[in-house]
């Protein structure tokens, strides 16, 4: 499973109490907002997964908990471009993404560059990431064609107009430009498989809902969070859902989870 908490501190509570109630074996968690020593691994230990995370500051974060083995820890990919948004600051590698083996599947929690905005600098970083990343995924598959591997988080990307509920209302706005869906597109391309959608099909159906303007109760969500599958590892796939009821009460995530079942 795959889902942007928006704040692990922040919502801890709800995490603990959504993996015990779904049952995943594997979940990747983006945005977790938070350093390595802020993480509270010991809860998510203390339910019977094994923690990797990587974060530098309140921005950005990525983890994987896993309960069928936790290893190869990779902390970002081979390439993957270093951004700064301040004047005389050295550019670095935000925490974006972290890889591991587990289960006998090499799984990466993404979060993809959001953009900005069409004229912003961030833009054309988020499309260097991904070109980053599609050489370097792509890489695998060429390597060992059997690979199972699950890029999964939050891409930051709607790739098709059904993805977001007014296509007039992001004319002007990243996430839909066709850079943006070429980009996604071309990782899909290298090898992967977009394995959630044919469980889920559109319109109106979504991941994220913005906190503003009611947009959950009046469906105005996107879908931008995505589960794409090496050829192996599609095979394996039963089923998918997003649960869009964990999106509801008080405390929730922007995002929903989005869970994929494989077949042993």
């Amino acid at each position: 499973a795959t889902w942007n908490v928006n704040s692990i501190r922040s919502r801890v509570d709800r995490v603990e109490a959504w993996l015990q109630r779904s049952d995943v074996d594997v979940l990747a968690l983006q945005e977790t907002k938070c350093k390595d020593e802020q993480f509270p691994e010991d809860r998510i230990r203390a339910l019977g997964y094994d923690v990797a995370h990587v974060g530098h500051s309140q921005w950005n974060g990525v983890a994987l908990l896993s309960r069928v083995g936790l290893s190869d820890v990779e902390v970002g990919f081979p390439g993957m471009p270093s951004w700064s948004s301040k004047e005389g600051v050295e550019p670095a590698q935000e925490a974006r993404a972290l890889g591991a083996t587990c289960g006998g599947v090499r799984v990466w929690s993404l979060y993809v560059p959001n953009g900005r905005t069409l004229t912003d600098p961030h833009l054309q970083y988020k499309l260097e990431w991904l070109e980053a990343l599609r050489v370097h995924a792509g890489g695998w598959l060429t390597e060992d064609a059997e690979a199972q591997v699950a890029l999964v988080g939050d891409w930051n990307i709607a790739p098709q107009d059904d993805d977001v509920w007014d296509i007039s209302v992001f004319s002007h706005s990243t996430h839909v430009s066709e850079p943006e869906r070429d980009a996604f597109r071309s990782v899909v391309e290298a090898g992967f498989t977009d394995v959630v959608r044919p469980y889920t099909p559109g319109p109106g159906v979504y991941t994220y809902w913005d906190y503003t303007q009611l947009r959950f109760p009046r469906r105005e969500g996107m879908r931008i969070d995505f589960v794409l599958g090496s050829p192996a590892l599609a095979q394996r796939v039963t089923g998918a859902r997003i649960d869009r009821e964990e999106r509801k009460g008080k405390g929730a995530s922007d995002h929903a989870p989005v869970v994929v079942d494989l077949a042993d």
